[in-house]
């Protein structure tokens, strides 16, 4: 995984070279416009189940998942903020994890982080998603996206875990882009609501 690795770093630090002035800009909208920090920090699930902080840009109110449809985000949901729209809809949100990247706790390309109520449910061929780092993006992105149901992301994502290349990363990458600044499919699931499978607790 050492070439993985070393595009990992590569993309990063270009990206955060070109993209600090931009991440200025964004910090001092998203405090004009709504109360909170600046950042959304949330223990996820990682590689073997080991857990990590991850980082984005604050695009709801501050304690969004305890409020309204909590985990599950529709398109008019009234939690978003009026920056944190622009920034979804684009993807910027997303962007502050490449300083995760560079402390290694995810990777570009990946199966999507868990939350670890989720993991704690998974079954064993579930599990096998976490056998590999999780990514910003990955393979059940560019296949759709917030579009697809939570077990089709899974099967997606263990596809990725066994068929791993570097040029798969390199392919993912590029179709991302498109996704992202073209289609910009997939922002929310169907009839505008994105649906993050929340187990039942007995």
């Amino acid at each position: 995984m050492k070439a993985k690795r070393s595009l990992d770093l590569t993309v990063a630090l270009l990206m955060l070279t070109f993209l600090l002035p931009i991440f200025g800009l964004v910090a001092i909208l998203i405090k004009l416009t709504s109360k909170g920090p600046v950042f959304y920090r949330q223990i996820r699930a990682g590689e073997g189940g080991d857990t990590f902080r991850m980082v984005k840009f604050r695009s709801m109110v501050v304690d969004a998942e305890h409020k309204g449809l909590k985990f599950e985000v529709a398109s008019d949901d009234d939690r978003i903020t009026r920056i944190g729209k622009l920034l979804r809809g684009w993807g910027i949100d997303e962007l502050p994890q490449l300083f995760n990247v560079l402390k290694g706790d995810v990777s570009l390309v990946g199966p999507r982080a868990a939350r670890v109520d989720q993991i704690e449910h998974f079954t064993r061929d579930e599990f096998r998603r976490m056998t590999m780092k999780p990514g910003i993006t990955g393979w059940a992105v560019v296949n759709g996206r917030n579009e697809i149901d939570w077990k089709k992301r899974i099967e997606l994502d263990i596809w990725y875990v066994e068929h791993w290349s570097f040029w798969l990363d390199v392919k993912i990458l590029l179709k991302t882009l498109w996704v992202i600044l073209v289609t910009r499919n997939g922002v929310y699931g169907p009839e505008g609501v994105t649906r993050d499978y929340t187990y039942d607790k007995p």
